[in-house]
C-alpha cells in the first residue's frame, strides 16, 4: 500500500470536513507527534491570487498569536505544491450552525456561549485582532459543550493594510449598520455580530430573516427587527438586554459585554481605585515616629536625675558630718581633698541648716540637669 503524500513531510491529508468561499478543510494527521489535526487549504483558483494569499497570510498569523482556551489552535503553515495551507487542532464536536439546526437553546447555554466567544474576542482585541466574521459557522463546539472561535479569515490585524473603506467583507447577516456602509471596522462590529449570534441562539431565528438582499440591507440599516423580549417571554430578561444593547453598539469592548451578561464579573474603571481609603499624613506618621523617639528621652533623664539625686544626697551627707579630730603630738595639719561637684541640687532637695548663704550655681543651670536654663528639644518626627 502506497504511503499517503505528506504535507510539509510531516501531515497526512485525509478525507474532506469542510469546504467555504475561501478554503477546504481537510482531516489529517501528524505523523511526527501522532495526533489528529485539521488542515485548511486555499482553493486552488484563490491560491494564484495576491490579496487571497495575503489574507490566508494575515488568517494564519492572527490565530497563531492568540493562545487561548477558546480560540482555535494554529500548529502550523505552510505550502503545499504553491497551495498555502494551516494546521489547526482537530476538534471532534460540531460547530453553533449545526446546534441552531434544532432549534434555540436554553438560557443556560447561551449564556456561557457568550460569555466564552467574548472571552475569545477580548483577548483577541487586546492583540490587536478584528475577527471580522463571527457567526454560528465560525464557532465550534467541543465535546464538552465548551466554544472555540475559529476562521480568521478576514480578521483585520493593527499592522496589516487589508481593510479600506469601501470593502465589506463578513457574512451579510451578521453586518453592523457601520460595516454595510462600508465603514473600517471597528471592535463594535465583532460586538454586534455576537449579538447576532445570541439573537439567533435565543430565539432559533435571525434578527434580520430576509432573503433578498436589497431588503435585508434596508432592515439592517433602520433596525426593522422584533423585538427578542417578544420572542422569548420566558428567557432572562437581563441575558435579553445584554442582547438588546450588542445589536444597538452600546458596549465599548468585549470584556465590558461581558461583565454586563447575568452573573459577569465586574469591570473595573480605567482608572485605578485605591484598595483603602488614603489616611491623613499628619495623623499617620508624626504621632507615631513622635511616640517612638520621646521614649528613650524621657527614661534618660528619669535616669540622670536618679543619679543626680543619689549624688546630692551623699554630698550633703557628707557635709553634715562632724570633722574627725586630729591625732594628737601631730604638728601639722593636712588639708582635707576638695570635694568634686558633678551637679548641682535640684531645687527640690533641702538646703543644709550649717551652710552659710545658698549654695552657688556653677554651671548657670537651673537644677534640672540642664546647662542652658531652657527644657531639653525632643525630636519631632525628623
Amino acid at each position: 500500500m502506497q504511503r499517503p503524500e505528506l504535507l510539509g513531510d510531516r501531515y497526512e491529508l485525509r478525507g474532506l470536513l469542510g469546504r467555504g468561499g475561501m478554503a477546504e478543510v481537510h482531516s489529517g494527521w501528524d505523523v511526527r507527534l501522532g495526533r489528529a489535526v485539521a488542515i485548511k487549504l486555499l482553493s486552488a483558483p484563490l491560491s494564484a491570487q495576491p490579496d487571497s494569499r495575503r489574507r490566508f497570510d494575515v488568517e494564519a498569523r492572527a490565530a497563531a498569536g492568540l493562545s487561548h482556551p477558546h480560540v482555535v489552535a494554529v500548529h502550523d503553515v505552510g505550502e503545499y505544491r504553491t497551495t498555502p495551507y494551516i494546521v489547526m487542532e482537530r476538534l471532534s464536536g460540531r460547530t453553533l450552525a449545526d446546534a441552531l439546526d434544532h432549534g434555540p437553546l436554553p438560557d443556560h447555554a447561551v449564556r456561557a456561549l457568550l460569555d466564552q466567544v467574548l472571552s475569545a474576542l477580548s483577548a483577541a482585541h487586546r492583540a490587536g485582532v478584528l475577527h471580522r466574521d463571527i457567526k454560528p459557522a465560525n464557532i465550534l463546539l467541543t465535546e464538552d459543550g465548551s466554544a472555540k472561535v475559529a476562521d480568521f479569515g478576514i480578521a483585520k490585524l493593527a499592522d496589516s493594510a487589508d481593510t479600506m473603506t469601501g470593502q465589506i467583507f463578513g457574512t451579510m447577516a451578521y453586518l453592523s449598520p457601520e460595516r454595510i456602509a462600508a465603514r473600517p471596522a471597528t471592535v463594535a462590529d465583532d460586538l454586534y455580530a455576537v449579538g447576532v449570534v445570541g439573537y439567533q441562539a435565543l430565539s432559533g431565528r435571525l434578527p434580520f430573516p430576509q432573503e433578498n438582499l436589497a431588503e435585508l440591507v434596508r432592515a439592517i440599516s433602520e433596525g426593522l427587527r422584533p423585538p427578542l423580549a417578544a420572542l422569548r417571554p420566558d428567557a432572562d430578561p437581563a441575558l435579553v438586554d445584554v442582547i438588546e444593547r450588542a445589536l444597538a453598539r452600546a458596549f465599548g469592548s468585549a470584556t465590558e459585554m461581558r461583565a454586563a451578561l447575568p452573573g459577569g464579573l465586574p469591570v473595573r474603571p480605567p482608572t485605578r481605585v485605591l484598595e483603602s481609603p488614603p489616611v491623613d499624613p499628619t495623623t499617620r506618621v508624626v504621632p507615631v515616629r513622635r511616640r517612638r523617639r520621646r521614649r528613650p528621652v524621657i527614661a534618660a533623664i528619669g535616669a540622670i536625675a536618679v543619679v543626680v539625686m543619689v549624688v546630692v544626697a551623699f554630698v550633703v551627707d557628707s557635709a553634715s558630718r562632724p570633722s574627725a579630730p586630729e591625732p594628737a603630738g601631730s604638728t601639722t595639719s593636712e588639708p582635707s581633698p576638695p570635694t568634686t561637684s558633678v551637679l548641682p541640687p535640684p531645687s527640690s532637695a533641702p538646703v543644709p541648716t550649717d551652710q552659710q548663704g545658698p549654695p552657688k550655681d556653677r554651671g548657670g543651670g537651673n537644677g534640672k540637669g540642664n546647662t542652658n536654663g531652657h527644657k531639653p528639644k525632643h525630636s519631632q518626627g525628623g
